[in-house]
């Protein structure tokens, strides 16, 4: 006997002879009866075998029997092997019987459901010789035979019999030992359901693990979450603790939570398969995603169950973050790109020229060999001089001998920008990064990395400007108008100005710590009228662009006009010649370049006009050389050096009348 069975009732029995329908025995066999159908509704599935073997034996000394077997379905045969025995020692213990082999005709009285009584021998039929033969091999004197029913299905059968004398089955002793049979049956099938669960089960998990992914299964009507191990390992739960869908909700991060919630309430309606992707809770959680399907099924029962399954894809996530970088890199390199493409085709149509930096006067040969020690390096570079000396002309000799030639010079014109506009020309935009910001722009400091960036009329910037553009020269980073994300740059700062910045310093509009920044190497480019013997040169150059450009041949410069080239004092520098050899092309009727001075400055200016007579005679020429365009590059304001609200000012006070619109087209 197994110490987890104890016989407890056996003495309530008066003897194991006593007739059954005796109320002392039948109140025995009754209690023997409820103890056994308490234990089997409770016992665990792994005892259930032992169980049923005690309850044999308790059965079989109870009501004085000699042995018990308990048949049921074998996989080989379809026939019904012994599977459970009890037998008093004394008595054969019969091994690998097969009722189907050794009782013919009771198996078959058996599987139609019948019940078979044999008191003794002489009552098999004649057509029962082997049952016969068999019943004398193993020594019985009688025996009973009873089918377990589950649902109207034979699963299995359970005898008893005498070895000691023939013995007659009572009514009530077969009802007793049917009560017996079928609380054996139950306990039996209720073994083979949670076999075939944890077969299922080990299937489940077998095919989770192979496939990667966790299953889980919830019960809608009690919230109770059965799942695999691999779902516990991907969330991160330890202990085989039963778990509901509050437990498992409050493993997830709480925008997860809310989404897988709100995706079972819409599956609940639709039946469709939901996807959801979330976040285990907790600091181990942060950097993995699951991603968690499901729907609705009902069985045949009418159970409503959600089962699905859990997969990591912190793998895929992470793919896809990277594809969005790559595809935001490869964006601002094309927003680059293109920005570069029109910025050069515009630069193209300005640049003329400018390979060479002529004369051989002691200013311009000081100017060229300071570009040949500067060019070496990506010291900051402060070009300054008076308007048309050529400056822009300096800092592209400087990129172009620099170990960034092979990068754009990227120019900025500080004066021609206006101030609302200027930080988002210099530093980008992200799209509605303002009023009227409707598209994505890449600033000048962009285009320039790697590269050299040209800053003229840097005196122009505003102060609000020179403080972030400071802080590119201290640490090549800066932020885009409307995005929150520092961008670090490589740019060499070349910058230009006909202003004195020391000056402006001293007089509050230039910031000091910038100057200094600016000012590492400065180059001081010497005006026209202190270089007069670079002046034939530079006439000669002007006219052999001409000839080309306007496919008219000037063969002769007289040399009273030459002479009068080199006296001039030249406001206006380099520009302004070029503009008046550009006019003298226009007006020359043959093959001799005839040149018309500016009239305040030539040999018809009257000594008797006063100051304002001449500074508006001399604008009024500026104006017309320029066509009345007065901002911008080769504009009137920039030939005379001022600002252009400056000179509005200055016409207006001289009574020139304002053609602005004409202006600015």
């Amino acid at each position: 006997m197994q110490k987890d069975f104890p016989v407890t009732l056996r003495a309530t029995i008066s003897s194991p002879e006593d007739p059954v329908h005796e109320a002392g025995h039948r109140s025995g066999v009754d209690a023997v009866l409820a103890e056994l159908s308490a234990r089997f509704i409770n016992m665990p599935a792994k005892e259930i075998d032992r169980g049923i073997t005690w309850a044999q034996q308790l059965i079989c000394e109870t009501l004085g029997l000699d042995r018990s077997t308990l048949w049921q379905p074998s996989p080989d045969d379809g026939g019904l092997t012994a599977t459970h025995l009890w037998a008093r020692p004394e008595f054969i213990r019969p091994t690998g019987v097969v009722m189907a082999q050794e009782f013919p005709w009771a198996f078959g009285k058996i599987m139609q459901g019948k019940i078979v009584r044999v008191a003794e021998e002489s009552d098999f039929p004649e057509e029962a010789d082997l049952d016969r033969a068999s019943f004398r091999r193993i020594d019985l004197k009688s025996t009973l035979g009873i089918p377990l029913l589950v649902e109207g299905t034979i699963t299995g059968v359970l005898t008893f019999g005498s070895c000691s004398r023939a013995r007659r089955w009572g009514n009530d002793e077969v009802s007793y030992l049917q009560v017996v049979a079928q609380v054996f049956a139950n306990a039996l099938d209720r073994l083979r359901s949670g076999r075939l669960l944890q077969e299922s089960e080990a299937r489940l998990n077998l095919a989770a693990e192979c496939a990667d992914v966790g299953i889980w299964i919830l019960e809608s009507g009690t919230g109770r979450v059965w799942v695999t191990a691999k779902f516990r390992e991907l969330m991160a739960i330890a202990g085989n603790d039963e778990l509901d869908l509050l437990g498992w909700l409050g493993a997830i991060d709480p925008e997860g939570r809310e989404r897988l919630r709100q995706a079972m309430m819409e599956s609940k309606e639709s039946r469709e398969v939901f996807k959801v992707e979330f976040r285990p809770a907790g600091p181990e959680g942060t950097d993995r995603w699951l991603l968690c399907r499901g729907r609705y099924h009902v069985d045949d029962a009418g159970r409503t169950r959600v089962m699905g399954v859990l997969s990591d894809i912190t793998w895929r996530k992470a793919a896809e973050e990277e594809l969005r970088q790559s595809y935001e890199e490869v964006k601002r390199f094309k927003d680059k790109l293109n920005a570069e493409s029109e910025y050069l085709r515009h630069e193209i149509k300005l640049i003329y020229n400018r390979n060479e930096i002529i004369g051989k006067s002691e200013g311009i040969t000081r100017v060229l060999q300071l570009i040949d020690q500067v060019s070496k390096t990506d010291a900051s570079v402060l070009i300054t001089g008076e308007t048309g000396t050529g400056k822009e002309l300096v800092a592209r000799a400087i990129h172009g001998r620099g170990g960034r030639k092979q990068k754009p010079l990227v120019k900025v014109d500080c004066a021609s920008l206006p101030a609302g506009l200027i930080e988002s020309e210099l530093f980008g935009r992200e799209r509605g990064a303002y009023t009227g910001a409707m598209t994505r722009q890449v600033g000048r400091f962009q285009l320039a990395d790697n590269a050299t960036i040209f800053l003229d009329e840097i005196g122009e910037l505003p102060r609000e400007t020179q403080v972030k553009l400071l802080r590119v020269l201290q640490e090549g980073s800066f932020e885009v108008l409307g995005s929150p994300k520092t961008l670090t740059v490589n740019v060499r700062v070349i910058a230009a100005t006909n202003r004195d910045l020391a000056r402006e310093v001293r007089e509050g509009r230039f910031r000091e710590d910038l100057y200094y920044r600016l000012n590492v190497f400065p180059i001081e480019v010497p005006p026209l009228r202190n270089r007069r013997e670079d002046i034939p040169m530079l006439v000669w150059n002007f006219v052999e662009k001409f000839c080309k450009e306007m496919r008219k041949e000037i063969l002769r410069i007289p040399k009273e006009t030459m002479d009068a080239l080199v006296r001039y004092h030249w406001p206006g520098n380099v520009r302004e010649l070029k503009n008046l050899i550009e006019q003298a092309f226009i007006i020359s009727p043959g093959d001799v370049l005839t040149v018309r001075f500016p009239q305040p400055f030539s040999a018809k200016t009257s000594s008797a006009q006063t100051l304002q007579e001449i500074e508006r005679q001399h604008i009024l020429v500026v104006l017309d050389q320029t066509h009345w365009r007065i901002r911008g590059g080769g504009g009137a304001a920039s030939l005379l050096g001022l600002n252009p609200s400056t000179l509005y000012s200055r016409m207006k006070k001289l009574g020139i009348p304002s053609r602005r619109k004409k202006d600015d087209m």
